[in-house]
């Protein structure tokens, strides 16, 4: 667990009420990862949902014709990723390395999900969240795929 105060710092947080932040922070740990750490993989099963404290991870995307791999985009300081881990199926669209020693919060989203199922506002709040960081994954995604034809 980590202290609601903490959650006020980001913006992704700002409807929940003071009940709603203890239960998120309930969820939550603190966890360090070298350069280089791969948080997991396209296709993988996910259960937390992460936030950047400090350092900058790659989204990844696997491209099998060229045996490799493409960044479609960089998430630093304040920023989500995973959030495949509250979207039906649980699956990873993409996978996630560490750039460079980071600190993130992660998020047990197995209890997310329950604790919205008790609080339909709270699950209302946090998807809202997460549609914007999926529409900004797309919009990445979209930007990067342009590049890529030019």
């Amino acid at each position: 667990m980590i202290s609601p105060e903490v959650l006020r710092r980001y913006p992704y947080f700002a409807g929940l009420s003071a009940d709603q932040m203890v239960t998120v922070a309930n969820t939550a740990e603190e966890i360090s990862a070298p350069a280089g750490h791969v948080f997991f993989h396209e296709g993988d099963v996910l259960n937390h949902l992460y936030i950047v404290l400090e350092g900058e991870v790659a989204i990844l995307i696997e491209l099998p014709t060229q045996n490799k791999q493409a960044v479609t985009s960089t998430v630093g300081p304040g920023e989500v990723f995973a959030w495949s881990a509250l979207v039906p199926p649980y699956q990873a669209t993409a996978g996630v390395k560490a750039l460079s020693v980071s600190r993130v919060l992660s998020f047990d989203c197995r209890a997310l999900r329950k604790a919205f199922e008790q609080d339909c506002q709270l699950g209302y709040n946090m998807m809202q969240m997460l549609a914007q960081v999926i529409r900004d994954r797309l919009r990445d995604l979209r930007i990067e795929t342009l590049a890529c034809m030019a």
